[in-house]
């Protein structure tokens, strides 16, 4: 099974890396495989394995957020 976190864009950095927040978690990613979106600071990515998978609304985002704290929650 494979886990995706969402994160908020907070810098983009050519050519294709952005530096990505949540919970307080800051990563550097690569964007390549998102690359085709119009990405812009603010927006949310599901990051895997320190690559952008794919772009998410931010209810979608939150949503996501929501059931993995659940989740921990029950372990």
């Amino acid at each position: 099974m494979c886990l995706g976190i969402p994160m908020r864009i907070v810098e983009i950095m050519p050519p294709f890396r952005a530096l990505v927040e949540t919970k307080g978690v800051r990563r550097d990613v690569s964007i390549a495989l998102v690359a085709e979106e119009d990405l812009k600071v603010g927006d949310w990515l599901m990051i895997h394995v320190g690559s952008a998978i794919a772009k998410l609304d931010e209810d979608s985002a939150r949503d996501t957020l929501e059931i993995l704290e659940e989740v921990s929650r029950l372990q």
